[in-house]
């Protein structure tokens, strides 16, 4: 019976090759999609499945790579899929995990630019997409991307720019990208109930992850991965869920490289507050799980939520984020440990120079003077030496207008710094630092290098996601440059690659940081001196509307 297997799968796999199946074989006028009874049918651990090639990529969308996550297994780690017979169609995305989804594309403007992709929500929602060149056995290195959001919204494809089939194409990687249960159903903290299983219910969305890992690991060979060379990637909140996992013993030996952008992490929630916020939930239900396994999803939302806000939520972000548990994630730095996993993980973080484009839709701070931006930073942001400040990133980046100098100082890389700090100090593995500066040509050239605009130059989708790059030969030519040294760090653990100036691996005596532009340059520090000058602030909380200039 095994022979006769293996035999069939052998069978599949060359009759996916080259896109030949009956009355599916390109036409001779460059036929793009291929789809059939037997196109890009690939063997999974759990039973087989079919996606479709699109421009010589092999797609697959909606995996499941584990079971679903309601009535029971609400709360709970996560559960293998149950097996199935036939072939399951994996031709469009799976469920998004269940979110706050009312009024999400409400600014026309906003909506405009990053026209968020969201389908059906459901706890039916631990899925995966793959593309790859080809199922064919070779061993290709391996992207799974986690995307941004914080821990409480997104999916796997929630902008164009997550696209992974250029980039598998081009760089004859597979990509993969991933759905885990986020907010109240990720991070509900009902550990000070009686019930054992629930001692790691503050921490199941990020042990989602490591259960897509090890999909990745047991099944990615199959479609032309290679299990031992594995680079996770995210941004936002996806930055912080790469810092998260590389942290957690359970990913060990499942991720071999780490990407954060825009989002890093050195230690997780206080577990004196998330288990307070759930208490305060079991007493609803006087400590009935039960209860709160059958209510449906969006009454446990709207009642998990509630109680948060009634407690009080502290520094945690809503109140549900992964714990410090000592079990699931390490209770302190993440990388103090030197012998732990993470530290074989070389690290590349990223940020960008305009984080929150405050004058994006505020035309009146494009011309504000540098008299008016020093008043802004040090009455709105609380910076009393706001002119040296300003000063120092004047110095630095010489180029810029006063509301240029402001974007630098609200995107402040102190958390980025700490983070490369810690894990340069943890050794064993480089860490490489990079600021994303290019400017696309949209908005009257207001839109700059924004938060989340740096994800298609990364993936060679500066001609697909063209509302955050305006498209052509010049994004493209930054993408050209990122996205090499993304592929050499794939494969290598380092960045350096024809298309770029050198790059030193970082050290906190230099800081060297490739910033990224039409000509991408190296400098060391560049804003070293500013936050020395700058009073501590979250940044993240001062996204609203910026105060007009005067």
């Amino acid at each position: 019976m095994r022979t006769k297997h293996l035999l069939f799968i052998a069978g599949v796999m060359l009759l996916t090759a080259g896109c030949s199946g009956s009355g599916n074989k390109p036409a001779a006028d460059g036929q793009r999609l291929c789809v059939g009874d037997d196109i890009a049918v690939t063997q999974t651990q759990y039973g087989l499945v079919q996606g479709y090639i699109l421009d010589d990529v092999y797609t697959y969308l909606g995996i499941p790579y584990g079971a679903p996550t309601g009535g029971a297994n609400r709360f709970m780690p996560p559960q293998a899929p149950e097996k199935w017979d036939g072939i399951r169609p994996a031709m469009f995305y799976g469920n998004d995990a269940p979110q706050a989804h009312d009024n999400k594309w409400g600014n026309n403007s906003s909506t405009f630019t990053d026209h968020w992709n969201y389908y059906d929500f459901s706890e039916d929602c631990l899925n995966l997409n793959v593309w790859t060149p080809a199922p064919d056995g070779k061993k290709r290195p391996v992207l799974v991307w986690m995307h941004g959001g914080g821990f409480s919204s997104g999916n796997s494809i929630e902008q164009d720019g997550y696209h992974g089939a250029n980039l598998a194409r081009s760089g004859d990687i597979v990509f993969v990208s991933v759905n885990h249960r986020l907010n109240v159903f990720g991070f509900s903290d009902l550990s000070s109930a009686k019930d054992p299983a629930l001692a790691t219910s503050g921490n199941v969305g990020v042990m989602d992850l490591v259960a897509a890992l090890k999909w990745v690991h047991d099944n990615i060979a199959n479609f032309g991965g290679d299990p031992g060379n594995v680079t996770i990637m995210g941004q936002s909140g996806g930055g912080a869920k790469v810092c998260d996992v590389i942290a957690m013993p359970s990913s060990a030996g499942l991720v071999h490289k780490a990407v954060g952008l825009s989002g890093n992490a050195t230690s997780a929630a206080d577990p004196t507050a998330s288990s307070a916020i759930g208490a305060a939930i079991l007493k609803t239900v006087k400590g009935d799980v039960k209860k709160l396994q059958q209510m449906p999803w969006e009454e446990y939302y709207e009642l998990a939520n509630r109680v948060a806000a009634q407690v009080g939520t502290g520094n945690m972000m809503g109140g549900f984020a992964p714990v410090a548990d000592g079990k699931v994630l390490p209770s302190g730095d993440f990388y103090a440990d030197k012998n732990a996993a993470s530290a074989k993980v070389p690290l590349l973080l990223c940020t960008t120079s305009s984080e929150f484009s405050l004058s994006k839709e505020n035309v009146q701070l494009e011309a504000i003077s540098f008299e008016d931006a020093v008043k802004m930073v040090r009455d709105s942001f609380g910076q009393p030496k706001a002119e040296e400040a300003l000063k120092a990133l004047q110095e630095a980046f010489p180029d810029k207008k006063p509301i240029e100098l402001i974007n630098l100082m609200v995107a402040n890389r102190a958390n980025v710094l700490a983070t490369a700090d810690s894990k340069y100090a943890q050794g064993g593995a480089p860490v490489y630092l990079a600021l994303f500066d290019y400017n696309a040509p949209l908005f009257g050239g207001r839109i700059r290098a924004f938060h989340c605009s740096d994800i298609s130059y990364w993936f060679r989708n500066t001609d697909l996601m063209v509302t955050h790059t305006g498209g052509g030969s010049e994004p493209r030519g930054v993408s050209d440059q990122m996205s090499a040294a993304l592929l050499a760090f794939m494969r290598t653990g380092n960045p350096n690659c024809d298309e770029l100036p050198e790059w030193p691996a970082y050290t906190p005596e230099d800081a060297p940081t490739m910033i990224f532009d039409v000509e991408s340059r190296m400098v060391n520090a560049p804003d070293r001196k500013a936050l020395s000058l700058m009073e501590p602030f979250n940044p993240w909380a001062m996204m609203r509307a910026a105060p007009a200039a005067e």
